[in-house]
């Protein structure tokens, strides 16, 4: 019986010991149940990045829940903001390496509940300020970390709903300069939204000058009382959202809008 006790013991504190070493390995200090990966942003650099006007790039998302909430959250990792900077072919996210990724991979490499694609999509601003982190390998894809993103129940960024506003903790600053032809979403409410990415895909339906031109019939499933405008800005568009929270919204297309006006734009186009 003393021997059976003994043994007993040591199980139990080889189980202990091994659970403890899972907790170190991959848990942040900040929240016991979001894995490493989610502090990514705490040595964030602000940075400017110009020309970044139909740049090509992904954003990775990696996906993991709160302790004390229960929400879905998304660690946003793009490929535009990495130290290589822009390459003159404006093409951040080769094809090739795209082709190549494994979110399964991905998802147990990094002990997330999910890990997605957003993209490939072209960059509407003219000029970006955002919070710049930890750059993170994905299968040999160069992406750092720039944003939060509620995700609600979600765990992959296809399942977010089209035309619902969702926010993101993203300490940033878009600019559209005067001249450049922005695409318009004004919603039943009176709001009006700017689209900021426009979603290529690994195979594109459009080209942007094709979406462009092909405005507004293009759109089918618009909800009732939402117009689509196009408009060339004779001012400058400056988005820096208040309190570093942006509100967001994909389109049918996947394509990405930014809410304007009070509290988050200069104007409202």
């Amino acid at each position: 019986m003393k021997t059976m006790n003994v043994a007993l013991l040591a199980i139990l504190l080889s189980v202990a010991l091994l659970s403890s070493c899972a907790r170190q390995d991959t848990t942040p200090p900040a929240d016991s149940a979001l894995p490493a990966v989610f502090g990514d942003g705490a040595d964030a650099k602000y940075d400017r990045v110009d020309n970044v006007h139909q740049v090509r790039f992904v954003e990775i998302f990696l996906v993991g829940r709160e302790a004390g909430t229960g929400d879905v959250v998304a660690a946003v990792y793009n490929t535009m903001y990495t130290p290589q900077g822009i390459p003159a072919s404006k093409d951040t996210a080769p094809q090739t390496l795209l082709e190549g990724l494994n979110f399964d991979h991905i998802q147990k490499g990094y002990g997330v509940l999910g890990a997605s694609l957003n993209g490939p999509k072209l960059c509407l601003p003219d000029w970006v300020e955002i919070d710049v982190g930890a750059e993170r390998d994905f299968d040999g894809l160069a992406a750092v970390w720039c944003a939060q993103l509620n995700m609600g129940n979600n765990t992959s960024v296809a399942e977010i709903a089209t035309y619902k506003p969702v926010t993101i903790a993203r300490n940033s600053g878009l600019g559209w300069n005067k001249g450049t032809t922005v695409i318009l979403l004004d919603d039943a409410e009176g709001n009006t939204w700017v689209m900021k990415g426009f979603e290529l895909g690994l195979e594109p339906q459009y080209t942007y000058d094709k979406f462009l031109a092909a405005l507004p019939g293009v759109y089918q499933k618009l909800p009732e009382g939402w117009k689509v405008r196009v408009k060339t800005l004779e001012e400058d568009l400056i988005e820096k959202p208040e309190g570093g929270v942006a509100t967001i919204m994909k389109d049918e297309f996947f394509n990405v809008y930014d809410k304007t006006g009070p509290g988050m734009t200069n104007y409202k186009p």
